[in-house]
């Protein structure tokens, strides 16, 4: 494997990841009746539509299907890829759902 092969190996495999957190994201909204496009909007208010969100969306299933993603799981998933506006908008729905 040459210099660009292995470039390419490393990039498509984030890009993979970057996509599972994406569904987790996604799927943990959905599974708590919380639209995954509002809270990324109120995370990121300057930034438009995000097309990696919309098709993770599609790829959710409904709650009832799912197995329950502990909130925690999302933090952390967010948080490795930097995502530390969208795991506090997280953090502070979850709450809002400890409250209720």
């Amino acid at each position: 494997m040459n210099q660009k092969e292995k470039e390419q190996y490393i990039l498509d495999n984030y890009k993979k990841d970057e996509n599972t957190m994406i569904l987790v994201f996604s799927q943990w909204c959905v599974n708590n009746d919380l639209d995954p496009r509002e809270l990324y909007k109120q995370a990121y208010p300057d930034q438009g539509k995000n097309q990696q969100l919309g098709e993770a969306f599609e790829l959710t299933i409904p709650k009832n299907e799912s197995d329950e993603i502990p909130v925690q799981t999302v933090l952390d998933v967010l948080q490795l890829f930097e995502n530390d506006h969208l795991a506090f908008v997280v953090a502070e729905e979850h709450e809002k759902k400890l409250k209720e």
